[in-house]
């Protein structure tokens, strides 16, 4: 009997990593989301990029489809599914558009995730019914203009007086901060004491103090907006602390390893989209009597991307499962985000290749793929930076 059900729990798990027997609810959203792909966000997104527009309408659409609540508790209106399902979803968003899918990403993995673990049940009420419908939007500030890698020594500080806290600082590069009704933020009671001294908040931006700074021009997923925001003696309620005093470093770390799930299903879906233009193209063009595609040069490009997306996405699912078990996922996480990121810039530079000359304009949607690819790399922790937490991880304790 043991044994009968080791092997049902390691089919459902090895099935659901896979792909090939998601739980229902978890199929469902797949289907959905690819459907809604194909038909909406693939037609649009070269226009929201070269316009760097605001995908408005697809957060809509996604709203009315219940993808804004993924992680919000049924009993307030969400699906309250898990990170496998959100990172399932967010494959084939990104597929279509990376500016959509980061900016669905955020929402859901870095605000509705750390007020899910982290809030108090009056957070909660105040919050999810709102979040879930997608009337309201979340967002996530812990960058400043100084400090992205060395999330400790943030200079925005905070300071009690009565039943408030008074927060001045700015944060830099801010991920739907233009359009965002609430944002997960970060600041030092005093930054001497770094990582301890750390208090995370739960503002608004109808908060006194409250402004937005800058929009960025960016490389790629110019559809997503980017921002500074500053604060300005921004005055917020005692009762909007998430978490414990000098606790927010842990709230922003357990955070991180669920964003960087959020990434490398991103890189995941950016490189879908990279083998998916690449097949078509190669089958559809002829160079010198036959196929591309029977080419061995393309071929084993093909052979390449499919073979490496494969080990990403299974890495991706496994972090997320992780997650969703609360058993420790911080190296599977950063290992998932580091070869998703490699393989999404790897297949949007050998897309091109296989596009020669009509991959270059602004015409090929893999011109768009190969700059959105490379903010994976880079943001919720750079390649350089997965690396050290994962040496950390597999290196041997000394006494």
């Amino acid at each position: 009997m043991l044994e009968e059900s080791m092997s049902e729990d390691f089919e459902g798990l090895l099935g659901a990593m896979l792909g090939t027997s998601l739980p229902e609810k978890h199929r469902e959203l797949q289907e959905i989301a690819h459907e809604f792909a194909n038909e909406v966000l693939i037609p649009a997104a070269d226009r929201h990029d070269r316009e760097e527009s605001y995908p408005a309408q697809n957060m809509a659409r996604l709203a009315k489809l219940g993808f804004m609540g993924i992680l919000a508790p049924s009993k307030f209106g969400g699906f309250g599914l898990g990170n496998l399902a959100l990172s399932v979803a967010l494959e084939e968003i990104n597929r279509g558009c990376a500016s959509t899918g980061v900016t669905l990403s955020v929402h859901n993995s870095l605000f509705s995730s750390p007020l899910l673990h982290f809030g108090s049940e009056e957070q909660h009420a105040r919050y999810f019914p709102s979040l879930a419908s997608g009337e309201i939007l979340g967002a996530y500030a812990i960058t400043e203009p100084d400090h992205g890698s060395d999330a400790a020594a943030i200079e925005t500080t905070c300071r009690r007086e009565g039943d408030e806290w008074i927060l001045n600082g700015t944060k830099a590069w801010i991920t739907n901060g233009s359009y965002a009704d609430v944002i997960v933020t970060f600041a030092t009671m005093d930054p001497s004491l770094r990582a301890g001294g750390i208090n995370a908040f739960v503002i608004e931006k109808s908060m006194p103090g409250f402004s937005v700074g800058k929009k960025e021009k960016k490389l790629g997923i110019r559809g997503s907006d980017t921002v500074q925001l500053i604060f300005d003696e921004l005055r917020v309620p005692a009762q909007n602390l998430l978490g414990e005093e000098g606790h927010g470093f842990k709230v922003a770390m357990h955070t991180l390893d669920g964003g960087r799930i959020g990434i490398a299903t991103q890189a995941n879906g950016i490189a879908q989209a990279c083998l998916d233009e690449t097949i078509n193209f190669s089958e559809s063009h002829q160079m010198f009597g036959r196929k591309l595609a029977d080419n061995q040069l393309v071929s084993h490009k093909i052979a390449e991307m499919a073979t490496r997306l494969e080990g990403a996405r299974l890495m991706t699912r496994k972090a997320a499962i992780l997650k969703d078990l609360g058993l420790p996922h911080s190296k599977e996480a950063s290992m998932a985000k580091l070869s998703a990121a490699e393989i999404a810039n790897d297949a949007a530079r050998m897309a091109l290749e296989v596009h020669g000359g009509m991959g270059i304009g602004r015409q090929s949607s893999v011109e768009r793929l190969f700059r959105d690819a490379k903010i994976t790399e880079i943001y919720e922790g750079t390649s350089q930076i997965q690396r050290l937490v994962i040496a950390r991880h597999v290196r041997p304790v000394r006494g």
